[in-house]
């Protein structure tokens, strides 16, 4: 009878760690309290310890994840549609440049940074953008207390792609229009490490000659702050794809998600260049592929959320998802 509990026992014990073998390393959607709004072309982001779900078609509350409890709450709504922007974070307020609004395929520039306050839950509107460099799609980052906005597109889905850099002193409130990118391209979103800016996914939306999905961008250009030079990595994006979103994790640039006009899902691909070894190397995929949405990094592990699950608008999702331990 002991030989038969303890038989037992080791079988449990062995299915019990094959179950946990199983999911290490892999997506898992997680169950949380509550449920954020679906939506695309939004921002996912973290700030101080809580997570943001913010902008999307339509005009929708902000969704706060808290990773303490695995629960969602509401917050306000912006004053206005922002969609097709990357979010980046200044003395925890979450800042929005680059942004769209409107429906396609003729969406117009918001004309000044939008601002989100977490602790108050209130928006403010910033500084405005110089008229002649204003667009929305384009990547944008922080470093030595300048914002960075990278690329974009002008007029919406429809025609206007850009290459251009340009600077916005977060102290002083100065633009500076800095050298332009070797390539074109919108949405997509950058990164930065160790005093270099990383542009990689996205395309030329050119809805004007019905290539909307079509004109994918492989290159990877590669920003140097203090020397203001570019450069363009010479290993391309393995699947290059638009719609994607980007963070920097150990030294990486992960380009993840996306859509592309070789598939109708989502991507559900993320790729991380090492700027050391100068090569590109694919992580686990997402339990569901998805564009337009974000992913966070948080003590240890990596968050996504929200988005489109197949390319265009549709289906909006809700689910949030995280592969932990981070590979």
């Amino acid at each position: 009878m002991k030989y038969l509990r303890c038989t037992r026992w080791l079988l449990f014990l062995c299915v019990s760690l094959a179950a946990v073998a199983g999911t290490e390393g892999t997506w898992q959607t997680l169950d949380p309290e509550g449920r954020p709004h679906p939506r695309h072309e939004a921002a996912f982001v973290e700030c101080d310890g809580k997570f943001y779900l913010l902008g999307g078609r339509r005009i929708q509350p902000v969704d706060i994840y808290d990773p303490k409890t695995n629960s969602w709450s509401v917050g306000k709504k912006p004053p206005v549609e922002i969609h097709h922007f990357q979010p980046v974070v200044w003395r925890n307020r979450i800042i929005l440049a680059g942004a769209m609004t409107g429906k396609y395929p003729h969406e117009t520039a918001l004309p000044r940074l939008v601002i989100y306050d977490p602790a108050a839950d209130e928006w403010t509107y910033g500084a405005e953008l110089p008229e002649g460099r204003r667009r929305g799609g384009a990547g944008a980052v922080i470093a030595d207390a300048k914002l960075y906005l990278v690329a974009g597109i002008i007029n919406g889905h429809w025609d206007g792609h850009v290459s251009w850099l340009d600077a916005f002193d977060l102290e002083t409130g100065k633009w500076t229009e800095l050298p332009d990118a070797p390539n074109m391209r919108d949405h997509f979103q950058s990164s930065v490490i160790d005093g270099k800016i990383y542009a990689g996914g996205g395309r030329r939306s050119s809805a004007k000659t019905k290539e909307t999905f079509k004109l994918l961008e492989p290159a990877l250009d590669i920003y140097d702050i203090d020397a203001q030079t570019w450069s363009t990595a010479a290993a391309l994006l393995p699947e290059p794809r638009a719609g994607s979103f980007s963070i920097a994790v150990d030294g990486r640039y992960l380009v993840a998600g996306g859509e592309s006009d070789r598939q109708q899902t989502a991507h559900a691909q993320i790729h991380a260049f090492d700027p050391l070894a100068e090569t590109w190397s694919e992580l686990p995929q997402f339990a569901r592929g998805r564009h337009g949405a974000g992913i966070i990094f948080h003590r240890g592990s990596l968050y996504t959320c929200s988005g489109s699950g197949n390319r265009g608008g549709s289906p909006e999702l809700d689910s949030i998802e995280q592969l932990k331990p981070y590979p």
